[in-house]
């Protein structure tokens, strides 16, 4: 696995190393939690005996018909970001790995794999848009190494499909590391994520 430090010295912006953010995000409002009653005579959700996963509404389509779905992103994981497509970072470098809670009301947590002192903790907001498949949008607060100057925001956008026996996910990510002006791009990370779930067994 490349070290962070390898990282972090080919993105480079106005003559100063920057860490390469790591975290997870994700764009759209929360959905989760939030979605409409069912429509009258719809049928009622199913039964959750068994299931660790909760109900939620997807809503699809110009007529924004509804389908009931299982959201199984719910819980805790452990992911792996790798890069692919990146500039200066070769293809299949490891750039991030830790641990992230999606939670049924639209939210998200990551503990990444960074030293805590340049920001390892960040946040997320995330909705379905299709079956089994999530949007995610997280933000995260980058520090330089010394944790005493505050680099910038980092934007995190992914899209993920959980597998069928709901115990995995793959997708895509992007990440931009912003100036503190919150518009000015420093450098631009992206490939692949995937995640395995905790249980607690």
């Amino acid at each position: 696995m490349t070290s962070f430090n390898s990282i972090r010295a080919v993105v480079l912006s106005a003559g100063q190393s920057l860490a390469v953010v790591v975290g997870l995000g994700f764009a759209g409002h929360a959905m989760a939690g939030c979605a409409p009653p069912p429509a009258p005579g719809a049928p009622e959700s199913p039964s959750l005996s068994g299931s660790p996963f909760l109900p939620a509404f997807y809503t699809e389509g110009s007529e924004g018909s509804r389908e009931l779905h299982i959201l199984s992103i719910v819980g805790l994981w452990k992911f792996t970001f790798t890069s692919e497509g990146s500039q200066g970072i070769p293809d299949g470098t490891v750039v991030d790995a830790g641990y992230v809670t999606w939670h049924a009301d639209g939210t998200e947590l990551m503990n990444s794999g960074r030293p805590p002192i340049t920001g390892s903790f960040c946040m997320g907001v995330w909705k379905p848009v299709g079956p089994s498949t999530f949007k995610l949008h997280h933000v995260a607060l980058s520090w330089d190494p010394t944790g005493t100057v505050f680099v910038g925001p980092a934007e995190i956008r992914e899209t993920v499909t959980v597998a069928p026996k709901g115990n995995s996910y793959v997708g895509k990510f992007t990440l931009d590391q912003l100036a503190t002006d919150e518009k000015t791009v420093l450098a631009h990370v992206q490939g692949t994520v995937t995640a395995t779930r905790v249980t607690v067994d």
